[in-house]
C-alpha cells in the first residue's frame, strides 16, 4: 500500500479517535443542562435557553461523535448473512458500500454549505461563490468588510432567539470528518482485500 495511504489513515483515525473520545464526555454536558432544566422549572424561573443548548449540544454530540463511531464499526448493520463472511468478502462488500456512503455524506455537506450560507444571510443559489466573496473580502478588507457583505443573520424563532450558524457550522465539521473517516475506511477495506493490513 502507498505510503501516503498509510500516512492518511494514521492521521485521520487519531485526529477521529481523539475528538471522539472528548466528544463521548458530551452525554454529561447535555445532562447537566437539562437537569439545570428541571431544577430551574421546578424552583425558579424557567431558563428560556436550556431546551435549545441541548439540542445543539446533541446535534454536537452525535455529528462530532460520528466519526469515531465509523472507526470503531459500531454503526448499525445488518448481520444475517455478514457475519458468517471471510474478512475479504466482508471487505469487498465494505468498499461497495462505503461508497454509496461517500456519496450520501457529499450530498449532506453540500447541504449543511448551503444551510450555513443561509444562516448568514445568503439567500441565492451559489453559496460556494458567497463564501469566495466572503474570504476574499475579509482577505483584503478585514472583519468590518466582511461584516458588510453578511445578511440577516439567522437565528431560531423561540424566545431565546440564539443564532443558528454555530451549530450549522459543527454540522458542516461533523460531516466533513465523517467523509475522511469513511476514505480511511475504504482505504482499509481495499488493503484487506490485497491482504495487507494497515
Amino acid at each position: 500500500m502507498l505510503r501516503a495511504a498509510r500516512v492518511y489513515v494514521r492521521v485521520v483515525d487519531g485526529f477521529n479517535r481523539g475528538l471522539g473520545k472528548v466528544i463521548m464526555w458530551g452525554v454529561f454536558a447535555m445532562a447537566a443542562i437539562l437537569l439545570w432544566s428541571s431544577i430551574s422549572k421546578t424552583f425558579f424561573n424557567p431558563s428560556l435557553w436550556t431546551l435549545e443548548v441541548a439540542q445543539f449540544a446533541m446535534v454536537a454530540y452525535y455529528v462530532l461523535g460520528g466519526p469515531y463511531s465509523i472507526q470503531l464499526g459500531s454503526n448499525v448493520r445488518m448481520d444475517l448473512f455478514y457475519a458468517e463472511w471471510s474478512l475479504k468478502k466482508k471487505a469487498w462488500f465494505d468498499a461497495f458500500t462505503v461508497l454509496l456512503l461517500i456519496f450520501y455524506l457529499c450530498v449532506l455537506l453540500y447541504g449543511a454549505l448551503n444551510s450555513f450560507a443561509y444562516s448568514l444571510g445568503y439567500f441565492g443559489k451559489e453559496p460556494f461563490a458567497f463564501y469566495a466573496d466572503l474570504i476574499g473580502t475579509f482577505l483584503t478588507g478585514g472583519p468590518e468588510a466582511a461584516r458588510e457583505k453578511l445578511g440577516y443573520i439567522e437565528r431560531s424563532p423561540t424566545a431565546w432567539r440564539p443564532y443558528l450558524w454555530p451549530v450549522k457550522l459543527i454540522m458542516i465539521l461533523g460531516f466533513f470528518l465523517m467523509l475522511l473517516q469513511v476514505v480511511a475506511e475504504l482505504i482499509k477495506d481495499i488493503a484487506r482485500i490485497k491482504g495487507e493490513t494497515i
